[in-house]
């Protein structure tokens, strides 16, 4: 009796004092916080086997850029089915959408992408075997990109819609992101004019924050015209239009030493003849342009063009260029990669089953790994790195008209390349869907902070004007070109 007069003694001094019983539920990692932050988290858990077939089954689509018919009407059917408004044919793209929810201010947008890379086909093996011999396949982890921005963006607006809280919390479907600018037509059409901040994501092999920069690019396809001839019988009439693209591409590579190492330059022939008998009166190149800042890749590309007119002057033929796309290099913003950060570290990295640990073992030992994090970082989170990538992204044009941040988490085995059959194969099996459930988790919790904590959306937007201060943002793509939507199109 006395032990319980006591106990109430204490209590009702605790309450007199200001003291607040409840600071202690919401630092016991074990228990609750009165916030409803953890358990959004726990729902979350109950839903990630759901969210991650829907990843399986786009991660099967594959879906080349501007095509993803099917990966997008999935998106859109589960976000409809959650409650979600769908603005469809964003920017004249048939698999362009924003689904929004809410109203009124601040306006949070998640980014999503779903779009698959040529030639990428394989099965979820630590072995190179595609599933359809040439076919596309999800090298770059879109499959997941997409559906766990999805999966945050209904966790949020259960949030919202539980608290009462006042806002509007959007998805963004954006196609065609491997080279087809999709959110750069998007912007166009004024997608992102009243968004308040974005924030995204990207697969990748460890957990980070991100404050780096990309490079800013430029595409294009040189198509040269000649005219053909017998190759033996009567050479001296025709006039080669593979030797124009050969003499642009020699060109461009001595170039290269003459350029600011930071440049990259790639290109392929996409076309380059039928028959050696025949001397080719049709040939095709397809050139990216890279570097970490814009005006300087404006000269850059002007040299690019200058080597293809030399081709075609020397070997007397015809060229054309087609503007494929250009998009602009990041601009990072410090105040959404701190939150980023700090939720990231909340949810914490992946853990490996024993079955994951074997494939793991066995992919690491078909790509070289002096470089690579080792094997156990990806229950790390590494610390937010500046700079700029190797990398170009059209998230690097929306992050120029509104504050934007970006982080990755590890879906690939630590120091597997992207573009590879390696990440095709991690992005299919449980080790992606794994830090798919990371990204969807820190997705949510940096979104809640935004429309829950004051001064948050203020702070990204000075991030985003000091950042900006003295730089021109204008899209390089011509005023007047529609989406590029058969540039996968051989």
């Amino acid at each position: 009796m006395i032990c319980r007069f006591l106990i109430l003694l204490f209590c009702l001094s605790l309450s007199f004092s200001g003291f607040n019983l409840a600071s202690i539920t919401a630092n016991s990692g074990s228990q609750a916080a009165p916030d409803g932050r953890s358990q959004m988290l726990s729902r979350m858990d109950s839903r990630a086997q759901h969210f991650g077939s829907l990843s399986r089954q786009i991660w099967e689509f594959a879906e080349v850029g501007y095509k993803e018919v099917k990966s997008s009407e999935l998106l859109k059917s589960e976000l409809r089915a959650a409650g979600f408004q769908i603005q469809e044919g964003i920017g004249g793209i048939s698999t362009a959408f924003i689904a929004g929810w809410g109203q009124g201010k601040p306006v949070i947008g998640i980014l999503g992408e779903y779009d698959a890379l040529p030639g990428l086909s394989q099965e979820d093996i630590p072995q190179k075997k595609a599933r359809v011999a040439g076919a596309p396949g999800h090298g770059c982890g879109h499959n997941l990109l997409g559906t766990a921005s999805a999966f945050a963006a209904v966790a949020v607006k259960d949030f919202l819609a539980e608290k009462k809280i006042a806002g509007t919390i959007r998805f963004y479907g954006t196609p065609a992101e491997e080279g087809g600018g999709g959110k750069v037509y998007l912007a166009r059409a004024g997608a992102f004019s009243d968004c308040d901040a974005i924030i995204t994501w990207h697969p990748g092999s460890e957990n980070r924050a991100s404050l780096r920069s990309s490079l800013a690019n430029i595409s294009a396809k040189f198509r040269f015209y000649g005219q053909a001839s017998h190759a033996a019988g009567a050479p001296e009439k025709g006039r080669s239009a593979l030797d124009a693209v050969m003499i642009m591409n020699h060109a461009v590579d001595l170039m290269r030493e003459h350029v600011p190492e930071s440049t990259r330059l790639h290109y392929i022939i996409t076309n380059g003849g039928s028959a050696p008998n025949v001397v080719p009166d049709f040939a095709e190149a397809y050139y990216y342009a890279r570097h970490p800042y814009m005006p300087t890749l404006d000269g850059i590309w002007a040299r690019v063009v200058k080597c293809a007119e030399a081709g075609a002057l020397a070997t007397e033929t015809r060229m054309e260029m087609e503007f494929i796309n250009s998009v602009y290099n990041i601009l990072p913003n410090d105040a959404l990669a701190e939150l980023l950060d700090r939720n990231l570290r909340r949810v914490g990295g992946v853990r490996y089953s024993v079955e994951e640990q074997a494939f793991a073992e066995t992919l690491r030992k078909t790509f070289p790994t002096d470089t690579a994090l080792p094997l156990g970082s990806q229950e790390q989170i590494q610390p937010p790195d500046e700079g700029y990538g190797s990398g170009s992204t059209d998230v690097g044009d929306v992050s120029w008209i509104v504050p934007t941040a970006q982080f990755t988490t590890a879906t690939y085995v630590p120091g597997t390349p992207g573009h590879s059959w390696q990440s095709t194969a991690c992005s299919g099996m449980s080790i992606g869907r794994k830090g798919m459930v990371v990204a969807a988790k820190t997705l949510a919790l940096t979104a809640v902070d935004l429309f829950t904590e004051s001064g948050r959306v203020e702070a990204a937007r000075a991030s985003f004007n000091k950042r900006r201060a003295g730089h021109e943002y204008r899209s390089r793509i011509p005023a007047n070109q529609k989406p590029p939507l058969n540039y996968r199109d051989k």
